[in-house]
Parts: structure tokens; C-alpha cells; sequence
């Protein structure tokens, strides 16, 4: 069974890499969402297993998705990743670094460190 993933990120051609990189490997299907104010309601259709979510926005910020995953009794047990230019890739770790307690991808994320953060967090 694939995994299900949603990609939020207001840059759409981005979202359109990673779904088609992810895809490509046959083990995901992947939604994707470019404005951060219809992201709950996304996730809570598509039901995703993991959901890689970008930290600026212009209309609602990453910090204000999670905060509502994690206050949604449907969502409240979805892991998420947050993805963010604010730091340079050289200095994370290959499957993410933490920040405040939670885990996070510098872009331009590569494909093959998105499949070593999902399968890290769920199994292969």
C-alpha cells in the first residue's frame, strides 16, 4: 500500500517537483496544497500518512497549520516535517534537523532526503 503524503507550499511549481519525484518511485501517492489556509481542510480529505509542510506563507504560516493539525482530533497523530528556506541545507542532517522540538527539511530539499525523512518516520 502507498504511503500517502501531502506537500503544503505556496511555491507551486515546487510541490509540483516533489509530488512527481515521489511518485516516480512508485511507493507514494502524494496531494498537494499551495495555500496554507486550505491545508487542514486538504489533510483532513486526503488523510495523509506524513505531511511536509512550508514555515512561511504568505497567507497562513506553517507555525499556524501544525498548531491546528495538532489540535484536530482527525489530524492530531499525523507526523509533519517543516520545510524552510531559512536555513542552509549544509547545515542539517541528512533526514532533518530539529527545531523547537520538531523536525525539518532546508530546500531545495533533495529528492532522495525526503524519502529518508518518510521512511525514518515511517518505516520503509
Amino acid at each position: 500500500m502507498k504511503k500517502k503524503i501531502l506537500v503544503v507550499d505556496d511555491e507551486a511549481s515546487l510541490t509540483r517537483l516533489i509530488k512527481a519525484n515521489l511518485e516516480r518511485t512508485g511507493k507514494y501517492e502524494v496531494m498537494t496544497e499551495n495555500h496554507g489556509g486550505n491545508a487542514i481542510a486538504c489533510a483532513k480529505q486526503f488523510k495523509p500518512d506524513l505531511i511536509f509542510l512550508d514555515v512561511m506563507m504568505p497567507d497562513m504560516d506553517g507555525d499556524e497549520i501544525a498548531t491546528s493539525i495538532e489540535e484536530d482530533p482527525h489530524l492530531s497523530g499525523t507526523p509533519y516535517v517543516f520545510l524552510t528556506a531559512i536555513v542552509r541545507r549544509e547545515e542539517t542532517e541528512p533526514t532533518g534537523s530539529m527545531i523547537g522540538g520538531h523536525l525539518f527539511l532546508a530546500k531545495p530539499v533533495k529528492t532522495e532526503q525526503l524519502i529518508a525523512t518518510i521512511e525514518k518516520l515511517l518505516g520503509p
